[in-house]
This record gives C-alpha cells, sequence and structure tokens, in this order.
C-alpha cells in the first residue's frame, strides 16, 4: 500500500520528469529543478517500491489564508488506484496545518477534486491566480475544460501565521 511523504532533494528529478511529462498536454505547468528545490517543503510524493516518484503535489501560496494545490501528477500506469486522491488529501492535511482557510486548484480532473469534497469556484475568485497565468502562459486562460475548485478549511486562529511543515 502507498504512503505519502515528505519530498526531499532526491525527489527532485523525479518530480520534475513526472510534473513535465503532463505540461506538454497542458495538464501542468512547466516546472524546474529550482523551482522544485526552492518549495521542496511544500511538496508531497509518492513512491514505488524502488523508490521512485510515481505521484507528486504541492502547495502555493497566495496570501496567509488561501493556498493553491498545484502540480498533481500520477504517473500513467499507476491512475485510478487511489494515489491522486492520497496526495489531495495530504495536501488538505498540509494547508490546515499552516493555518489556510482556503485550499483551491485550476484542474481537468472534476471528479476527483469533487470526490475529495471540493467545489466549484469561478477563476475570477482568485485575481492573482489569473495575473499568474498571465504572466506564465496567457493561453492557460483560453483552456476551456479546465476548472477551477475551492474548499473551505476553516477560520484561522487569531493572530496566528501559516506554518512551514
Amino acid at each position: 500500500m502507498s504512503r505519502v511523504h515528505r519530498a526531499n532533494e532526491p525527489d527532485i528529478p523525479g518530480i520534475v520528469a513526472l510534473n513535465n511529462r503532463y505540461s506538454e498536454l497542458g495538464l501542468t505547468l512547466k516546472r524546474t529543478d529550482a523551482f522544485v528545490y526552492a518549495h521542496l517543503a511544500d511538496y508531497r510524493v509518492v513512491r514505488d517500491a524502488d523508490g521512485g516518484i510515481i505521484g507528486c503535489v504541492a502547495l502555493d501560496e497566495y496570501s496567509p489564508s488561501v493556498v493553491e494545490l498545484i502540480s498533481l501528477a500520477v504517473s500513467q500506469d499507476e491512475q485510478g488506484v487511489g494515489h491522486g486522491k492520497k496526495l489531495i488529501v495530504a495536501a488538505e492535511q498540509l494547508a490546515r496545518r499552516r493555518g489556510y482557510t482556503e485550499i483551491f486548484s485550476v484542474s481537468f480532473s472534476d471528479d476527483l477534486f469533487l470526490a475529495c469534497g471540493f467545489e466549484h469556484a469561478p477563476l475570477t475568485d482568485y485575481p492573482e491566480k489569473i495575473s499568474r497565468y498571465e504572466k506564465i502562459d496567457r493561453s492557460e486562460l483560453q483552456v476551456g475544460e479546465k476548472h477551477c475548485f475551492r474548499k473551505v478549511l476553516g477560520a484561522r486562529r487569531s493572530g496566528a501565521a501559516p506554518q512551514r511543515a
């Protein structure tokens, strides 16, 4: 049975390779080793029996209360067995531990996010995301099948700041 783990430095090439396998199809944004290294504490992974990366997900902060679930990817031959759900749950747990009150994602995977308790949300609710898309790749805004999903995680403790875990 696979478990979700915090990513570490030796995982970086595997995360980049898995993520970028889907970027050419427009399913993920292209990531570099430098990006993953800079966000290593934000990544969670599923490894195969040999330690290879078969699934990954990360968080990307937008504000002290809102975080985006990014870079969700599972190897094609490992899809359909629950890795995606486990990764989403792990990202949500990390977001809660860090004190975020809302998590959102932009994805083609409607059924998966809805099954994990997310709801559809208008992308216009996240103007910062639109601004980032415009800087990275304006074509991301024209992709018709991608939907925005959100989940409210609860109220932030008074005066509490997000914590890195």
